[in-house]
């Protein structure tokens, strides 16, 4: 096995000893502090994802642990499938959108997210968006560990059903038990090896995921159906409010930002890799959310049906399934399907994006031996003791990715018309610097957007805090940041302190099919027709 050989490894661990680690820059030579391969436009030879595409990502990412979750709390609310599902399709259409949006700045350049940010939030003030994002990701990482953990846990009391009988050290409010953590550790290890494999290395984990997931999900719908005669409780019945101080509307409004909330932070980093998909991309989401919902909504139901009480946690349905087989299979292909999100969702745009900031001394393994210990430290057990702490959870950074989105909606689109100068973005004294390397604009519009949803957020941590009526914005915290900044970025950047040194009246791409190479001294001097023809930024 010459993969393990002692040259091999000593080869692939030596130069992560040491402070700084190997840095190749990109292809802008005379701004390696801002330029590297990770962080340059998509070549042209990559930039192949057509409509297809993202239908089959949207597919194997939908159809996923976090899906089912979400769905489960939001009926934690006392909703049944008639408020659900509306919940859920608006939801991810309201996300869809705006996913397209900034799916479109990034595809239009063929930039990453931490290289867009600089022309919104500066080349340094962009950082603390890059960790907000980041933040967001290694959260959901690390709660993603938990679940995979229960299913880890499902499969091996399958095979071994003494294991139920495995004895418990910890505290009844310790969140997990001994098993459990037992569990997490064991797929923790597996999954952190199989992160620090590139990407590439793992298509056939994914394809995988494609193949067995989806029917897995078909399977639990037809099995809620059957054994409920066509509905159940949660399906035929009436709505049930649990909130001591929400109505109807707020209950459903909380939801919503709920279902936001689950992919929100892809709404400000989804950038895709082909600007002709948008399309299939605004679709894609509502209608594959919206049908994969329905699994969720009626698995939750059965378990209402069958044992007569509400249960959110996929993990604790399935370890109440009968047959062994059905219990080891679905906990199987959930823990699967799990790895597959956790890597392409969350442990890879992380380490992407932290690498970024400092490429010196931080490169992608680094970057995920860090999320991976994150994962451990962060006890994550603690946030999803029951569907309240998901659901306040899920709430709580929407309060910053709304905000955040606004931004860069209002930047892009409203105030610099779709038009930036790709080189610009790799300079450091360039355009893009703004006042110390800071856009002071964007983040007072960020804070414009986010200081309102604190007091809401407080009280979803301590139901007892009284905060008067500013809970009420907080149930559509994502919408009212969101708008917020939009709004406030548009009228400071227009009325009050205009950013006319970053403006340009032509749009400067990246090299387009069919274009001529720029020579290496274009690249270094700024010349060359590649860069100053102009081009038609298509509108959305």
């Amino acid at each position: 096995m010459s993969f393990l050989s002692p040259n091999r490894l000593r080869a692939k661990i030596t130069p992560h000893l040491h402070w700084r680690v190997p840095f190749e820059a990109g292809v802008y030579q005379n701004s390696p502090r801002w330029s590297n391969k990770d962080l340059d436009p998509v070549p042209i030879h990559l930039r192949t994802w057509g409509g297809l595409d993202y239908w089959a990502y949207w597919t194997s990412d939908m159809l996923a642990p976090p899906l089912a979750s979400t769905v489960s709390t939001v009926m934690s609310l006392g909703f049944t499938a008639r408020e659900t599902i509306p919940i859920v399709f608006f939801g991810f259409a309201i996300c869809s959108v705006v996913i397209t949006l900034t799916g479109k700045m990034g595809a239009t350049y063929s930039i990453p997210f931490p290289v867009l940010v600089r022309s919104i939030f500066g080349m340094y003030g962009s950082y603390p968006a890059i960790c907000i994002r980041a933040f967001v990701a290694a959260m959901w990482t690390a709660i993603l560990c938990v679940q995979a953990g229960g299913f880890l846990q499902n499969c091996i009391e399958a095979i071994w059903p003494s294991f139920r009988n495995f004895p418990n050290h910890l505290s009844s409010d310790a969140g997990i038990t001994s098993a459990g953590l037992l569990c997490f550790f064991i797929y923790w290890i597996f999954q952190t090896i199989l992160a620090l494999m590139p990407i590439q290395k793992l298509r056939i984990l994914f394809l995988v995921k494609a193949v067995i997931v989806p029917p897995t999900f078909m399977a639990l719908f037809l099995w809620g159906v059957i054994v409920t005669h066509g509905g159940g409780p949660l399906v035929t019945g009436k709505a049930k409010l649990t909130s001591s101080y929400m109505n109807t509307a707020y209950s459903a409004l909380t939801g919503l930002n709920a279902i936001i909330g689950l992919f929100s932070s892809m709404a400000v980093n989804m950038f895709s890799k082909n600007n002709l998909a948008g399309g299939h991309q605004f679709l894609a989401l509502p209608i594959i959310g919206t049908l994969g919902a329905l699994t969720p909504i009626f698995v939750t139901s059965a378990h209402s049906y069958i044992w007569g009480e509400f249960e959110w946690y996929m993990p604790a349905v399935i370890e109440k399934f009968d047959s062994r087989a059905a219990q080891f299979f679905t906990g199987f292909s959930f823990m699967l399907a799990t790895i597959g999100n956790q890597i392409a969702a969350g442990t890879y745009p992380f380490s992407n994006d932290v690498s970024g900031i400092y490429p010196k001394y931080i490169n992608i393994f680094r970057a995920t031996c860090f999320i991976s210990i994150f994962c451990v430290v962060s006890t994550p057990w603690n946030i999803i003791k029951n569907a309240a702490g998901l659901l306040a959870f899920l709430s709580g950074y929407s309060c910053l990715m709304g905000p955040l989105a606004g931004v860069m909606v209002s930047d892009y689109y409203l105030i610099k018309k779709r038009k930036l100068n790709i080189y610009e973005l790799y300079k450091d004294r360039g355009i893009y610097h703004y006042s110390h390397g800071v856009n002071w604009r964007a983040w007072a519009a960020f804070f414009v957007g986010f200081v309102p949803l604190i007091p809401g957020f407080a009280k979803s941590i301590d139901n007892g805090l009284a905060v008067g009526g500013a809970w009420k914005i907080y149930t559509f915290a994502w919408l009212f940041g969101f708008t917020m900044a939009l709004l406030s970025y548009y009228i400071i950047c227009t009325y009050i302190s205009p950013i006319t040194g970053a403006l340009v009246d032509v749009a400067v791409l990246p090299p387009q099919k069919g274009d001529r190479s720029p020579s290496e001294e274009e690249v270094f001097e700024g010349k060359g027709d590649v860069m100053t023809r102009e081009r038609e930024v298509s509108a959305v």
